[in-house]
């Protein structure tokens, strides 16, 4: 007699290696874009210190909806929604510049 469903494998695939890393290099993007955003609001290094702050809080809540900063099961909907907002951050950050 043969099981009815075969058994999955414990160790997750490339898919969740791919997320992982992607959501590593957005959060680190998103922070840097955010400080340059704040540089160029003000117009100075307190600017700049203003975004990294921001970039701070914005790790912390990530991680309290997550429940860590580099969940190893993420969705695909959380890593869309980190894309979506880099993206805003660059586009406010190209309307201040130009």
């Amino acid at each position: 007699m043969q099981p009815a469903h075969p058994a999955k494998s414990a160790t997750p695939g490339r898919a969740t290696d791919v997320k992982t890393f992607a959501t590593a290099v957005l959060l680190t993007f998103g922070v840097g874009v955010l400080m340059m955003d704040g540089w160029a609001l003000m117009d100075s290094g307190f600017g700049a210190f203003l975004g990294l702050v921001a970039g701070g809080f914005g790790i912390y809540w990530w991680r309290s909806i997550q429940g860590k900063v580099f969940p190893r099961e993420l969705s695909t909907k959380s890593v869309v929604i980190l894309t979506v907002i880099n993206i805003v951050l660059v586009l406010l950050l190209l309307l201040q510049v130009s």
